[in-house]
């Protein structure tokens, strides 16, 4: 659990970091219409967007409010990879330290 919470710290700091580069330095809609003219630009749009809905997934099947669920995923669609470390990290501080609550949330008990 130990390994987890470190790489969803450094998740955290690092998106953190570039996504105060980026929106202080760049232009979502000219860089991003580039990046759309582009066959590697729109497989790697596709590839990201596949992985923030089976992120997704894991969010809605954890969580016991739909609301909750709602918003975490909307922050993922917008801010990446930063909510995904931020919401991996959040699981396993509350976690206790068990996997099986870390996995499945309010689905832990039900296993058990």
């Amino acid at each position: 659990m130990t390994l987890t919470k470190i790489i969803s710290v450094l998740g955290v700091l690092a998106m953190s970091a570039v996504l105060i580069f980026v929106f202080s330095t760049g232009d979502f809609f000219t860089e991003g219409a580039i990046l759309t003219q582009m066959p590697w630009g729109i497989v790697s749009l596709v590839d990201l967007y596949t992985g923030f809905a089976l992120f997704a997934v894991w969010i809605f099947y954890r969580e016991s409010s739909i609301l909750t669920a709602i918003i975490w995923t909307v922050l993922l669609m917008v801010l990446g990879f930063f909510t995904g470390s931020l919401y991996m990290l959040v699981a396993a501080l509350t976690s206790g330290g068990n996997w099986q609550r870390f996995w499945l949330g309010k689905n832990a008990q039900q296993t058990s």
